[in-house]
């Protein structure tokens, strides 16, 4: 669960990549919308949610900011980033995970999908195929690019995995 759901204003932060380069939600926001992904790499949910959302970015990222937000430390998110050959960034969550607090995470993955008014569009926890849906479509919507499926029809995909 996350106390922040939609409607809600997300709460700012500014966090490092495994690079050390400082990303801050501002910086996810500026003229478009940001999907925030908190996860943890030992999380069998993050490992089969993760390729979605690479997918998802590959389609839409000129249209969003996809941003992952690792409860690990530099080296295991930079691999894990690696090994599902993620293209989007990754930051790392501060000791105690000030940021997952601040967005009251309980369980990862937690998604949200933040407009560029900083306000919160979706807030889903765990694999939800129907939030996952909704938020590309939604994407899909503010491009000019024609329609597309997040998940393909030869894919068997659960309609829900907790978190």
């Amino acid at each position: 669960m996350t106390h922040i759901g939609a409607g809600q204003i997300a709460p700012s932060f500014s966090l490092t990549t495994p690079d050390g380069k400082v990303l801050s939600l501002a910086d996810a926001l500026e003229g478009h919308p940001a999907v925030l992904a908190f996860f943890k790499v030992t999380c069998p949910v993050c490992q089969f949610t993760f390729p979605f959302l690479e997918r998802l970015h590959r389609i839409h990222g000129q249209n969003a900011f996809v941003l992952a937000i690792s409860q690990d430390d530099p080296r295991d998110t930079r691999d894990f980033m690696n090994e599902y050959k993620l293209t989007f960034p990754a930051v790392v969550d501060g000791e105690g995970f000030p940021v997952s607090s601040a967005y009251g995470l309980t369980n990862v993955p937690t998604i949200f999908l933040i407009d560029s008014d900083g306000r919160v569009v979706v807030s889903s926890v765990g694999f939800v195929r129907a939030d996952l849906e909704n938020i590309f479509e939604r994407l899909g919507k503010r491009s000019q690019l024609p329609p597309a499926a997040l998940f393909h029809l030869d894919e068997v995909i659960p309609s829900y995995k907790p978190g």
